[in-house]
């Protein structure tokens, strides 16, 4: 069906202009979430990536170099998208680049065994007259289901090169550099129609749209009648679109947007009935068995306690906090690099303050980069490894869609267990994942309970080694930390304004994770660590030093006397949880050493531990808040958490008291 003569499509820019302008060809890969897209973006670029934040918004972009058919490309791997018309902040991104970037190529990256799912969105990118790359991945997955896929049929039908790949094991890759070395643009064969109203809509809102478009004008006026605002706004439309629009859409009783969503649906399920051969009946495979074993309830349960137990607490903190830390800290720092330090500083800076500045107790070497690379680095990189392992295989989407409705009581969807989850990790660095939510008022909320109630490995570390020979304080301990994260959760998605969350997630294959892609993603992740938490950490350690100098520190201790032993507390625990802002494991560590000493009993001990955790998040964290929520949300989260904290350590002390529990 070729398009009405009423409204031709107007072609973009050429690509050969838009690369001499560059110097570089780009290439720009979409797709959903879960199909490969990161791991075809790896096997491009090898780990010549960079990641940086799409301008004006929060929303993560990978950036890398290739070097294909004897020409230079710059590869963009766009955030997960399921249609060009955008529900969430990945996808307005992402279809910002497509629509303002003008590739030279777009790689349109599906899952082979789902491909009428998500031919929809490979029909807008062709209306909108991108020169479109069709990459069939997880070939492997939908061979092992007997699917079997006619590339050529579906290359003429569509009208573009169409690539099969296993993007894990490199398969089809060579093939794929291959076609995007020769692809030229094809002219258009078809183009979809929405029957006769809705085209008369599409002609009169293309007549009054610019002459110069990034995208066909039919597929613009599709967007702008679908109720695309941020299109709207960047090409300023106005008044008269905006009321042509409203005309149309109150001549059908349906939404334009499921008008348009279903007739391309039909389109795909054509377009799959020709090209595809699906067996009727078949057995479940091995990897189907465990997938339904870890998102129902009876069985997911247990096996999220056994990956935290054995993935986290043994793999990260036995290893990462336990032997990688005193290696590091122990055998490196403190046996031979702030010694060496020490006596560099001594002998070449004479004047006291800067030698403290440096190495001192709280130096900028001494505490600041002993704590960032000998004690958060081995740990968060176990974590980064433990964590890369769960995503490789398939676990991370399972686990997301089995605490999905719990997650929903609290305000967030089920993709607020990945920030969650790395939050035992490293709090910090947990934060500023809070990006990849969708939606404002759940960044909040997670962000939130980041401050509040989940203490990171280094905290969480120290806490359990005073209180594991104590399984009724660990108890005590572990019940209200996570009474008090559903508690928050559920109050904060009550009072903080907004929509409830959606939550539609690909579930990608399970599968054995590969070594080479768990180290690339472990790797870039280090990488980033060191760039965005390295320099707070530096940053502590000079507040901390100024604090030292001026006596703020002293003042500080005497204020925090006041409320520590509000909640029954020995005065001496002030120093505590100012140590416990700066440092959360140095704060647990303070309450080890009044144990030590004798000072406390059981029930005073417990209490500190729950108002520990529930303190104060570290300055490190404190400045993330700052920087992701702004100042006044991020200080806002800081009052509520402080006060907080004492509440219910207060309340705590009062039961267990009042009650003659002696422990």
């Amino acid at each position: 069906m070729k398009a009405p003569s009423c409204c031709p499509p107007s072609q973009p820019s050429s690509p050969a202009g838009t690369e001499a302008a560059r110097g570089t060809a780009l290439l720009a890969i979409a797709g959903s979430p879960n199909v490969g897209k990161s791991v075809l973006f790896n096997a491009l670029t090898g780990a010549y990536a960079t990641v940086s934040n799409y301008p004006g918004t929060t929303v993560e972009v990978m950036r890398g170099q290739a070097r294909i058919g004897g020409r230079q490309w710059e590869v963009l791997d766009t955030p997960g998208m399921y249609s060009l018309l955008p529900s969430t902040e990945e996808e307005r991104v992402s279809q910002a680049i497509l629509m303002q970037q003008r590739a030279d190529v777009v790689l349109h990256v599906v899952d082979a065994k789902n491909l009428e799912r998500m031919l929809p969105l490979t029909l807008q990118l062709l209306e909108a007259g991108l020169p479109v790359i069709l990459v069939l991945n997880l070939m492997d997955e939908a061979e092992r289901r007997g699917i079997q896929v006619n590339l050529k049929r579906l290359e003429q039908e569509l009208g573009i090169p169409v690539v099969a790949t296993v993007s894990t094991t490199g398969r089809g890759v060579k093939e794929l550099r291959a076609a995007i070395a020769h692809y030229q643009p094809r002219p258009r064969t078809e183009m979809l129609t929405y029957g006769e109203k809705l085209e008369e809509g599409i002609a009169a809102v293309s007549e009054l749209l610019p002459p110069d478009l990034e995208l066909d004008r039919r597929a613009v006026a599709l967007l702008l009648l679908q109720g695309d605002e941020e299109t709207a706004q960047r090409l300023g439309t106005g008044a008269e679109v905006a009321a042509v629009v409203a005309e149309h859409t109150r001549r059908h009783a349906q939404p334009l947007a499921y008008l348009v969503a279903t007739r391309r649906q039909r389109r795909a399920s054509e377009l799959a009935t020709a090209a595809l051969e699906i067996p009727e009946a078949r057995d479940r495979t091995t990897q189907e068995r465990l997938s339904e074993l870890l998102i129902n309830p009876w069985t997911g349960i247990p096996i999220l306690a056994l990956v935290l137990y054995f993935g986290l607490y043994k793999f990260v903190g036995g290893l990462g906090a336990g032997l990688a830390v005193d290696l590091l800290e122990h055998r490196l720092f403190m046996a031979h690099v702030n010694p060496w330090i020490q006596g560099l500083v001594d002998h070449n800076i004479p004047w006291p303050a800067a030698r403290s500045l440096i190495a001192g107790e709280y130096g900028l070497v001494t505490l600041g980069l002993r704590y960032a690379v000998g004690i958060i680095l081995p740990i968060v990189t176990f974590f980064f490894l433990a964590f890369s392992v769960m995503e490789d295989s398939g676990y991370l989407p399972r686990l997301a869609l089995l605490i999905d409705r719990v997650f929903k009581q609290i305000g967030l969807s089920g993709r607020g267990v990945i920030p969650m989850v790395l939050g035992l990790g490293c709090a910090t660095m947990a934060t500023l994942v809070t990006r990849t939510l969708p939606t404002r008022r759940e960044r909040v909320i997670a962000t939130l309970l980041l401050a509040v109630a989940v203490p990171c490995s280094a905290q969480m570390g120290v806490i359990m080694s005073l209180l594991h020979a104590r399984p009724a304080l660990f108890a005590i301990w572990a019940g209200v930390v996570v009474l008090v994260f559903l508690f928050i959760g559920f109050l904060a998605a009550r009072v903080l304004p907004g929509e409830a969350p959606h939550f539609f997630m690909e579930l990608p294959p399970m599968r054995l994770p590969r070594l080479s892609n768990v180290f690339m993603k472990t790797y870039t992740r280090v990488e980033w660590y060191l760039k965005e938490i390295l320099p707070m950490f530096l940053l502590a350690s000079l507040l901390i030093w100024l604090g030292q100098l001026t006596g703020v520190f002293d003042w500080l201790v005497g204020v925090l006397a006041h409320p520590v032993t509000w909640i029954g507390l020995p005065p001496e625990a002030g120093k505590v949880f100012l140590f416990g802002f700066f440092r959360r494991d140095y704060g647990a560590a303070g309450l080890y050493d009044l144990d030590a000493q004798g000072l406390l009993t059981g029930v005073q001990l417990v209490v500190g531990c729950i108002a520990l955790t529930l303190f104060l998040p570290c300055v490190a964290q404190f400045l993330m808040n700052i920087k992701e929520r702004g100042a006044k949300m991020g200080l806002a989260i800081s009052l509520f958490t402080l006060v907080f904290s004492f509440v219910v350590a207060a309340a705590i002390n009062g039961v267990l008291r009042g009650l003659g529990v002696h422990l």
